[in-house]
């Protein structure tokens, strides 16, 4: 099986930019032999997101994508409902700012005294209700190939991203087939998907026929989000959490986990899971990821 070495980024319609000037930043030390190094490091600024003239939360993230972080983060807390209609979306940089406007009135005020502090890294969220609706989820039975997810892995592993660049920081795919679509990264893995949540809200992506790729852990915090965006299909280069397994198991959501080389472990939802491709035929990825800096 021949997998892709050098991903075409334009293939993407959203790619990671780790060029660009605001998201990192030069800071100068001392190496493990005493030498004067230079590298970059990932910025973290606030954002504080408002629901029409009331202040929701303040999350730190890179900067890239307010607008789509607003409003994924507004759906994914049930916020926002599916067919919400959206009056504006204005982002304030000096302010640090976004404020999503709705033709319905909102008051979340006694949502909001409700809530959890999750396992993301960089301390997500989500308020005490974050199970609500789960239970009436129905994910489509949409096949996923083997062949597939050893064509995205390799693809996005080898994506020029933050990630590779300076570490300290999640990606989130979200592909369709063997395709990556769109590539989202920020400190916290939540921030990324809430991210992808939005572009999908905004431009009326349907969900049922996508796969979510994540560079981070497999959380019970993931598998709700992935579940209550309708992807019926979630995979990760890393592990999984025991609670995030067994949420993934109860609502039929297939979970795939240590996704790398030829390996990968699927700890639910294996009757979506076409193994059409000989793992014997697929290169061992190697052993250094090429990473800048520290890891994610």
């Amino acid at each position: 099986m021949q997998l892709a070495q050098d991903p075409d980024v334009t293939e993407y319609l959203i790619a990671p930019d780790p060029a660009a000037a605001r998201l990192t930043r030069p800071v100068t030390g001392k190496d493990h032999n005493g030498n004067e190094t230079t590298i970059r490091v990932v910025e973290e600024r606030p954002l504080t997101i408002y629901l029409n003239s009331q202040e929701i939360v303040t999350a730190m993230t890179i900067g890239d994508y307010p607008e789509y972080l607003a409003l994924g983060f507004l759906r994914n807390q049930h916020m926002l409902r599916p067919d919400e209609e959206i009056t504006r979306v204005d982002y304030d940089e000096e302010l640090e700012t976004v404020v999503v406007r709705t033709a319905r009135a909102t008051d979340y005020e006694d949502k909001m005294r409700r809530k959890t502090r999750t396992s993301g890294c960089a301390v997500g969220t989500v308020f005490g209700d974050m199970m609500e609706g789960l239970d009436e989820v129905v994910l489509a039975e949409t096949p996923v190939r083997s062949s597939w997810l050893y064509t995205l892995s390799a693809k996005i592993n080898r994506t020029p991203s933050l990630y590779l660049e300076a570490g300290a920081i999640h990606g989130t795919v979200l592909c369709h087939g063997d395709k990556p679509l769109v590539y989202m990264e920020d400190v916290g893995r939540h921030n990324a998907v809430d991210k992808i949540a939005g572009w999908m809200m905004s431009e009326g992506i349907k969900a049922d026929d996508k796969v979510l790729y994540t560079t981070g852990r497999l959380t019970s915090e993931m598998v709700i989000k992935t579940a209550m965006m309708g992807i019926p299909v979630l995979v990760s280069r890393s592990g999984f959490t025991a609670w995030g397994v067994e949420i993934a198991q109860q609502i039929g959501l297939t979970l795939i986990g240590r996704m790398k080389g030829k390996r990968f472990v699927c700890l639910s939802g294996e009757a979506r899971l076409i193994r059409d491709a000989d793992p014997a035929q697929v290169a061992e990825e190697p052993r250094k990821s090429g990473r800048k800096g520290d890891t994610a």
